[in-house]
């Protein structure tokens, strides 16, 4: 045995070489439980020689340690492998499946451990202190140089510890996945996932060809988490846990946290560095300066893989602000955009929470879309899915052998319409990932607001379940009391964290107080959920049914387009024509329309003027504002030839986006459309009896009182002189927008002149105006 300073014989590399000592079989002096190899100055202090009441002790493991590490049940390897303080000196412990030689090296010396067989390696040095050491390890001949991942210290602290105990931990991806960063002077990747119910949990990627057997974590106690840096590991390596369940078989998972994944239909989970310089900092710093309820808001859905088929987010960066720019709208929301293993699913069934699908780039890249959207003036929405997630055996499904992410009872977990699994809302765990995936998404993304996909099938515990399908809360009741709190969690803290950001709910039922304030109880005894807006389904499926109906018969139909207004301020509502409308046999939302091609454009124009004059915000489908004929699919997209100056009715479609375009510059350019949207003040019928006339009138106004007029006619007849009362401060009106004007694709009849009002009464009101009502189609006046 030779140290630094003693003269031994000298390797080819001209270092002294240092053979380790063995002494005879002895029950092992290992470190203290949760102490591991540190740096020279970080070292515990042992004795500087031997002593007569201390001999030396074998440094080989075990065979207990050994087999539970060949079996990847080893719950604390760092406490044998690696470098500890023993009787008679330093112990050198090295597990390196394959491996035909491993030697310690150390300043000037080399010190070659005995191979004890099955990939394990051992040696002792008489050393005072462990050393900052390497390994050169040999295979099939070639000798490489690395560090030991089993002298690292862990890389969470007790506050990270205690947060994910309390389900606190609002920074959660910072802890776990998986993390570059330097570790005691070294730089290499942090793995850390959570899986309490694992026997032991290895980690496999590139760097191990695939073979976790020697890379085993350690587990951090009672928090559930396992950990392990591995030195020299950094940005693009593929990995994957493999964790060995309660019953003692092995399953092979994706890393629920991982921040980048192969493309689909490949499944491993890719370390991640964020390269991004954002440069949208003017746009968040006024984000927040009015409330979202207060402004302009309307918004162009879109489903990124189709909307221009095979670009990629960079090429998307460079279309889609431009052309979402040119139409007006003030948001643009992303259909899901969090990784999901089958495209048909339009990325509602989510394997990857933390993030964006990799068929489009990298997570750098989808940044720069949404930074590109942002120096547009144009906020990003994103639908989110916290309702539920597939099964795919890689997944999140019975993760470490159990129902870890789902509910335990299998009538709560399975969910009924999809085939998927829905989270359990009780865990706080699980709660935790989730309240903490929001945040990921508004703060590493700069996301301006997220809409929560299937909000229903959270709240309720018989949605979509017969009776014995389900048990009632502790109260007797069908709301489900975990999900309630989950909401009203992720809401707080989303608000409360992200100045300007909005949560959307896309609720189809009638829960009381979706966008109410957490901490205000409704008569239903529950505090609101907390949403900024919701989805308004009603308004959405009986104003479509109404317009679906023939004129002659729209009469009798009267009550689907006001009966909105009944309830039009119970909620913060957004009026959706989303995909869902528009897709596998529900027609595209030109061609709901009755009549032939001239009526059903006329029809579809008119709807949208009416739509974006009424009370909430305005959401379209992309491809519906250029009145597609053909419902959207996945595949294709978008039937973007029907602008092809080249193709006959070109004109007739981009007549339809014309309209579409003055109407988000009329709207942003008129308070009382936007600015007391959610105060019953802010809107008046003037007419919305008129059934035997298919007619609607009524007033919107600002803050200050400026009103607005609109009337939609909606019977193919052109009515003269027709007669509506108006207020008498207004001195004249002048139409600033008519859906029939020609270069839309209508009959060019309009009121080119001014209107005064009459000193006749009528409609219970003190003057009145004489109009020119163009077929379907909808007006709007303002004071001249």
């Amino acid at each position: 045995m030779t140290s630094k300073k003693s003269a031994g014989p000298k390797s080819k590399s001209g270092k002294k070489q240092a053979k380790s000592s063995q002494a005879a079989p002895a029950k092992q002096v290992g470190a203290k439980p949760g102490r591991q190899a540190d740096s020279p100055e970080n070292a515990p202090a042992i004795p500087k020689a031997r002593t007569p009441e201390a001999p030396a002790v074998s440094p080989a493991l075990d065979r207990a340690d050994r087999e539970r590490l060949l079996a990847g049940t080893h719950h604390d390897p760092h406490t044998v492998l690696g470098a500890h303080p023993v009787p008679g000196g330093v112990a050198f412990r090295v597990f390196r499946p394959h491996a035909e030689a491993v030697t310690v090296v150390f300043e000037d010396v080399r010190a070659e451990l005995r191979d004890n067989g099955e990939g394990f390696f051992s040696g002792l040095l008489p050393l005072a202190e462990v050393p900052a050491y390497r390994l050169l390890v040999s295979y099939d001949g070639t000798e490489h140089e690395t560090e030991d991942p089993y002298r690292f210290l862990p890389t969470l602290g007790e506050l990270d510890l205690h947060l994910l105990g309390e389900g606190r931990h609002e920074e959660l991806w910072q802890a776990l996945g998986s993390r570059v960063l330097t570790q005691q002077g070294v730089t290499g990747t942090r793995f850390a996932v959570w899986a309490p119910n694992a026997r032991g949990v290895r980690v496999a990627g590139g760097f191990d060809f695939w073979d976790a057997t020697g890379f085993p974590m350690r587990s951090l106690g009672s928090s559930g988490v396992w950990e392990l840096f591995v030195p020299g590991v950094g940005e693009g390596e593929l990995y994957k846990f493999e964790i060995t369940r309660p019953d003692g078989s092995r399953t092979l998972r994706a890393d629920p946290m991982a921040r980048r994944t192969e493309v689909p239909p490949a499944t491993s989970s890719i370390v991640d560095v964020s390269r991004h310089e954002w440069g949208d900092a003017e746009w968040l710093a006024h984000r927040a300066d009015r409330p979202v309820h207060e402004a302009p808001f309307s918004v162009y859905e879109v489903h990124l893989p189709s909307w221009r088929p095979g670009l990629t987010y960079r090429q998307l960066a460079e279309q889609l602000p431009a052309y979402v720019g040119d139409l007006g709208f003030t948001h643009v929301e992303l259909m899901p955009v969090a990784e999901h293993p089958f495209g048909g699913s339009w990325g509602y069934q989510v394997t990857g929470f933390y993030a964006p699908t990799a068929r489009l780039g990298t997570p750098d890249d989808f940044k720069y879309l949404v930074d590109k959207l942002h120096q547009a003036g144009i906020g990003v929405l994103m639908d989110w899915v916290p309702a539920h997630f597939p099964r795919d055996e890689w997944a999140l499904a019975e993760f470490d052998g159990r129902p870890l992410y789902e509910h335990g009872d299998p009538l709560r977990a399975a969910h009924p319409d999809w085939g998927t699994l829905e989270f359990d809302f009780g865990r706080r765990e699980v709660r935790n990932f989730l309240v903490a995936n929001a945040v990921y998404w508004c703060e590493e993304f700069h996301i301006d607001g997220l809409r929560v996909d299937a909000v229903a099938s959270m709240l309720y515990l018989d949605y979509s379940r017969e009776d014995g399908q389900w048990t009632p809360n502790e109260f007797g009741g069908r709301e489900n009391l975990d999900a309630v709190a989950f909401l009203q969690e992720m809401n707080a803290t989303v608000y409360r964290r992200c100045p300007g950001v909005v949560t959307i709910a896309e609720e189809s039922t009638a829960w009381d107080g979706v966008t109410r304030p957490t901490h205000h109880k409704g008569p239903s005894g529950f505090g609101g959920l907390g949403f900024g807006l919701k989805w308004n389904m009603g308004w959405m499926h009986d104003s479509l049914a109404y317009m679906s109906h023939e004129p002659v018969h729209r009469k009798y139909h009267h009550h689907e387009m006001t009966f909105s207004m009944v309830y039009a301020y119970s909620e913060n509502y957004v009026l959706p024509i989303s995909h869902d409308e528009v897709v596998h046999g529900k027609r595209s939302l030109v061609s709901k329309m009755p009549g032939d091609w001239w009526q059903q454009r006329a029809n579809l124009r008119a709807y949208l003027a009416f739509m974006w004059a009424h009370p909430g915000k305005q959401l379209l489908f992309m491809g519906q504002e250029f009145a597609q004929g053909a419902e959207w699919s996945e595949a294709h997209g978008p039937d973007w030839w029907l602008l092809d100056p080249a193709y006959g009715a070109e004109s007739e479609h981009r007549g339809v986006r014309d309209l579409v375009r003055d109407l988000n510059t009329a709207y942003r350019a008129t308070p009382a459309l936007w600015e007391r949207d959610t105060d019953p003040a802010g809107f008046e019928w003037i007419v919305g009896d008129a059934a035997e006339d298919n007619v609607f009138a009524f007033l919107r106004r600002d803050a200050e009182g400026g009103p607005l007029l609109c009337v939609a006619n909606l019977s193919p007849l052109v009515r003269h002189d027709y007669r509506l009362g108006v207020p008498d401060d207004v001195p004249a009106w002048h139409e600033t927008l008519n859906t029939d004007l020609g270069r839309y694709g209508g009959g060019d009849i309009a009121n080119q002149d001014t209107v005064k009002p009459e000193p006749q009464p009528w409609h219970g009101r003190p003057a009145s105006i004489r109009l020119t009502l163009p077929p379907l189609a909808t007006v709007w006046l303002r004071p001249a």
